[in-house]
Formats: structure tokens, C-alpha cells, sequence
């Protein structure tokens, strides 16, 4: 199933966007789910029809409704699915309760609280993927900052469970019962020490979502002066968080021949925007669609259907789907040096595996290259030529016989390089990239290694290590 999370600057346009490109890939007769975000009336607007606010059910998200054949509309329902979750929690936690002589809220008590809504969030994406009918989601998601943080959120959460719960310690779970007695006090019941268990679960299968290969990011905005500096910081932290850019929508762009001089000198100020950001993404394939103003606040499928069409041909770049795209030959990725193997520790799985979704490896981008021609680029058609996307892995580059050193390189497009920030820690390198951070496992060659320097070459982070003779293993 394809996922895409549509985001952008807030006011940028992002749930017209979303709900244009849903319209077009369900009249291409797909089945999508449109799964918005939004609490507010503009996606009910946007479609021309209210949507409910609440899912009653407890569910992550409010009962789909057909918009037109083909297409669907939920909203993500926080409150309920923080409600649900609250209570499955006391009810599990009731043990303790007891045994603090505290009472569990009742259910009217249970009122949403800060930060609930990412999680709910992740839990509609999971559901949508558990639930089986849909060809497509397109999901209209928060602001771009609060969605790179809401896409880092389930690694984050996973690794701080391990480390305040690691997996060692449920062995102590067969002493429970005699601590009790010993005790002389109920301990805390065996669920409740599952509950952390269940949740590491649920991470994960939310985790792969979004790691998958068919989940991409589209980017929306309206192109203005503030825009591109906003864009360039969160698309270098889309790039840290392994997530891949599908395409750049530059949205409400105004006519160039207006006569009115007001209108002109904002045209000529959007058109200047347009160029900066149009070398930034094509420049690494990333295809660019520029949506007109259509002089009105869209409004129904009559606008969307308007949009689709007067988009149609307005693509810059190359569309994902089929053909293919020769891989970089620039740098050869660690287990292809010139000496072969025996020279060292063996560092190919490592590198291919950083990207992993499992246990502590970091993802890499991951490009939908097997989605050929889905022709979803926005889901309103495109011109030019199809190629595959193919974003470059996060390799380690072999230079020990010539430098002595291993260079770990971590494409980060439109990062700064003031903006960058780098601490190793133990067998884990933090990596910052303006307000976004990320702690990087190591790949196990490197963790025998010293970090002797980093720099900013092309797009990417190069990190340069120098073997530890104490940790490095010796040839003959």
C-alpha cells in the first residue's frame, strides 16, 4: 500500500494539496483514504462536505465517509483515542492503584492532555495500513516541524523504553510473587510490567510504516521569501529522520501579466521564491508542481477537479515510477576496497545494514523505486520524463589503504553547515541538524573507531574515522 504524508508550512496550502491528489488517484480508480489531521472546518471546506469531529468508538480515527467513488475522508480522532488508551492503561494499572490507595479517574474525568495528538496520529497511520481496503492513504499531517518530530517519535520513544526497561530485567518477573509475600503487600501485576512490552510492539509496527519504501513525504507551500529557508531546514531534517521527499508543491502561485502593480510586485516576489527552491529540489531529482491561485479559497470537488487539471503540465523534474536511474559511482561503499577481503574487518553487512528497521540501526532514505509509473506524482498528472528515485544510501566509504580512514557519509540536503552539530557517545553519534536531533548507532567497524573530523561535501555529512589500534583487530 502506497502512504503519502502531505506537509509544509503551515498556511501553505497542504489539505488542498492532499485532498487534490486523493481525487485524482481515486478517479484513476484507485482506493484512497484521505486521513487529515486537521481539527478545524477546511478539510470539511476543502471537500465540500462536514466531517465528523470525534470517532465515538474509541478508534485512532472518526468512521471513513465516501466523498465521491473511490475516495474516502476520516479525521484523526485524538481525544477518543486518547480516552481509550487512558482507560486500557488504569485498567491495567489497577493493581497499583491499590496498592498506592489511589482512585482510577472515571471516565468523564479523562480529558485530553498536551501531546496527545502525534501519538493518535501514529496510531491512524497503523490503523489505516492494519485496515486492509485502501490502495492509497494520503494523509494531510501536521506543520512540516511537528511532523519531522512526530516521524522521529516512535525510534525515539522505542530507545528510551529500552533504556529505562531493558530486556535483562524482565527476568526479575518470576521473583514477583515471593517479593509480594516478603513484602507483605500486593506487587504491581504481571500486566502492567506488559504494558511496556506492548507498547515497544506497537512502535515498531508503526515504525515500519513509515520506514517502508511505499510511505514518502510531499512537501506544500506558498513561495515566499520566509519559505525557503523553512523548507531547507526541514527537508535536511526529513533527511536525518531517513524520510524521502517525493516531490515539492509550490502552491497559490498569482499570474505574471496582472496589471494591477500590487499584484505584480507579490508575483515577482513568489516567482523569485519559485527559482531558489526549484534549483534546490531539482538539483537532487526531486520533481517540482506549481498549483495556480485559483483567485478563490477552494471549495469542493468542482475546485480540486479544477486544480488537477490546470496542474497538468506544470511538473518540473523527473516523475517517480518506472525506468531507471544508473547508481552513483562516486564513492565505492565499504566492502568494495581495492585490497578485497582479509584486509580488515569486514564492514559491508554494517553498511548495508545502518539502514535497517531493526533492533538499534538507523533507517536510511528508502526510495519507492518499485512503484512504477503509479503516475501519483500529486496525484494530478505530470509532464516530462519517468525515471526511478533512487536516494543515496547511507554508505561508508572504504579509505584505509589509501587515508587510513573509514568516512561515514550521511546525505543531508539542504543542511547548513553553522547549523550542523556532531557528539559521539560511546558507540552512538548524536547528530543535529538546526532545531531536529538524532542519535545514530554506529556501524560496528566504526565503533572500533576514533572520529577524527566532519564536514559538509555536497549535500552530505561526512564523517571521517581513524581505526582505534587498541579495538582494531591486528593482520599478520
Amino acid at each position: 500500500m502506497r502512504t503519502v504524508l502531505v506537509t509544509g508550512p503551515g498556511g501553505g496550502g497542504r489539505t488542498t494539496a492532499a485532498a487534490a491528489a486523493a481525487l485524482a488517484a481515486a478517479r484513476q480508480g484507485r482506493r484512497v483514504l484521505l486521513l487529515s489531521c486537521d481539527r478545524g472546518p477546511a478539510p470539511g471546506a476543502v471537500l465540500g462536505g462536514p466531517l465528523p469531529a470525534d470517532g465515538g468508538g474509541g478508534g485512532p480515527w472518526t468512521p471513513p465517509v465516501e466523498a465521491v467513488p473511490g475516495m474516502w475522508a476520516a479525521r484523526v480522532a485524538t481525544d477518543g483515542h486518547f480516552r481509550a488508551v487512558a482507560r486500557d492503561l488504569q485498567d491495567r494499572g489497577a493493581s497499583l492503584f491499590d496498592l498506592l490507595g489511589a482512585a482510577p479517574l472515571d471516565a468523564d474525568e479523562l480529558t485530553e492532555v498536551p501531546g496527545a495528538e502525534p501519538l493518535a496520529i501514529l496510531a491512524a497511520l497503523r490503523a489505516a495500513h492494519a485496515d486492509g481496503r485502501w490502495d492509497l492513504v494520503v494523509a494531510d499531517m501536521p506543520p512540516v516541524h511537528d511532523t519531522v518530530r512526530l516521524l522521529a517519535l516512535p525510534e525515539q520513544l522505542r530507545r528510551y523504553l529500552r533504556r529505562l526497561l531493558p530486556p535483562e530485567r524482565q527476568a526479575a518477573r518470576a521473583l514477583r510473587p515471593m517479593l509480594a509475600q516478603l513484602a507483605g503487600v500486593p506487587m504491581p501485576a504481571a500486566r502492567l510490567y506488559e504494558t511496556a512490552e506492548r507498547w515497544q510492539q506497537e512502535l515498531a509496527a508503526v515504525q515500519a510504516v513509515l520506514e517502508s519504501a511505499a510511505t514518502t513525504v510531499r512537501l506544500v507551500a506558498e513561495p515566499l521569501p520566509a519559505t525557503v529557508e523553512t523548507l531547507r531546514e526541514a527537508r535536511a531534517g526529513l533527511a536525518l529522520q531517513g524520510c524521502h521527499v517525493d516531490a515539492l508543491v509550490l502552491n497559490r502561485l498569482l499570474p505574471d501579466d496582472s496589471a494591477d502593480p500590487w499584484l505584480t510586485a507579490l508575483a515577482a516576489e513568489q516567482r523569485l521564491a519559485c527559482k531558489t527552491l526549484r534549483d534546490d529540489f531539482t538539483a537532487d531529482a526531486v520533481p517540482v508542481c506549481e498549483l495556480p491561485h485559483l483567485g478563490r479559497s477552494p471549495r469542493g470537488m468542482a475546485d480540486l477537479t479544477e486544480l488537477a487539471q490546470r496542474a497538468a503540465g506544470r511538473t518540473e523534474g523527473p516523475v517517480e515510477g518506472a525506468g531507471s536511474r544508473p547508481e552513483p559511482q562516486g564513492e565505492r561503499a565499504a566492502g568494495e576496497a581495492a585490497d578485497g577481503p582479509g584486509s580488515g574487518p569486514d564492514v559491508r553487512g554494517d553498511a548495508a545494514g545502518a539502514g535497517g528497521t531493526g533492533g538499534d540501526r538507523p533507517r536510511t532514505p528508502a526510495g519507492p523505486g518499485h512503484l512504477a509509473a503509479d503516475g501519483l506524482l500529486l496525484g494530478l498528472g505530470a509532464a516530462g520524463p519517468v525515471v526511478e528515485r533512487r536516494p543515496e544510501p547511507w554508505s561508508v566509504e572504504d579509505r584505509l589503504k589509501d587515508d587510513g580512514m573509514l568516512v561515514w557519509r550521511l546525505p543531508l540536503p539542504g543542511a547548513e553547515r553553522d547549523a550542523l552539530g556532531l557528539v559521539r557517545r560511546g558507540d552512538e553519534l548524536v547528530v543535529a541538524v538546526g532545531s531536529f536531533r538524532r542519535v545514530l548507532p554506529l556501524p560496528s567497524a566504526l565503533r572500533r573507531c576514533s572520529v577524527a573530523g566532519a564536514g559538509l561535501q555536497d549535500g552530505a555529512l561526512c564523517v571521517r574515522f581513524i581505526p582505534d589500534p587498541d579495538l582494531w583487530p591486528r593482520t599478520s
